[in-house]
């Protein structure tokens, strides 16, 4: 059922992986593609915004702190998943693995790739304190909203 809090985590979490985002892409090595950054950002923050932290909404500011860092947490992983996989798909169609198997370990190989260029400290701030924010906010409008 659609709520005021479960809009406010979704739009919280988009503006939150969009600049998590942004913060990234310099990151990334040179021949690396970013065109779909920002649209997947958008969707997985709505996504993860709405489902995870806005149906957990209205129990309480230390339980919304808490809850804001997990879903920031699954924001960064589901991002860094989809663009493991992304990547290991366009290797794959320029036949640089030799079977399926290969192309998965390929893909976990980037993600762990993917997550040590993460621990840049500005995008750590973004993620850890923007989520922190974004679960206090939510648990703001649940409260005024509800």
């Amino acid at each position: 059922m659609p709520t005021a809090a479960k809009l406010v985590a979704a739009l919280m979490f988009v503006l939150l992986a969009v600049m998590g985002g942004q913060a990234y892409i310099p990151l990334l090595p040179e021949a690396t593609p970013t065109r779909g950054v920002i649209p997947s950002a958008v969707i997985i923050g709505l996504l993860c915004g709405w489902l995870m932290i806005g149906r957990t909404a209205g129990r309480g500011y230390g339980a919304a702190f808490g809850n804001g860092i997990s879903t920031g947490v699954a924001v960064a992983f589901w991002m860094l998943l989809l663009w493991s996989i992304v990547e290991m798909i366009d290797r794959s169609t320029k036949m640089r693995y030799d079977g399926p198997m290969e192309a998965v370990l390929g893909a976990v190989g980037l993600m762990v790739e993917y997550a040590t260029l993460m621990l840049n400290g500005q995008v750590l701030l973004i993620l850890f304190v923007g989520s922190a924010i974004a679960g206090l906010i939510t648990e703001w409008a649940a409260r005024r909203w509800s």
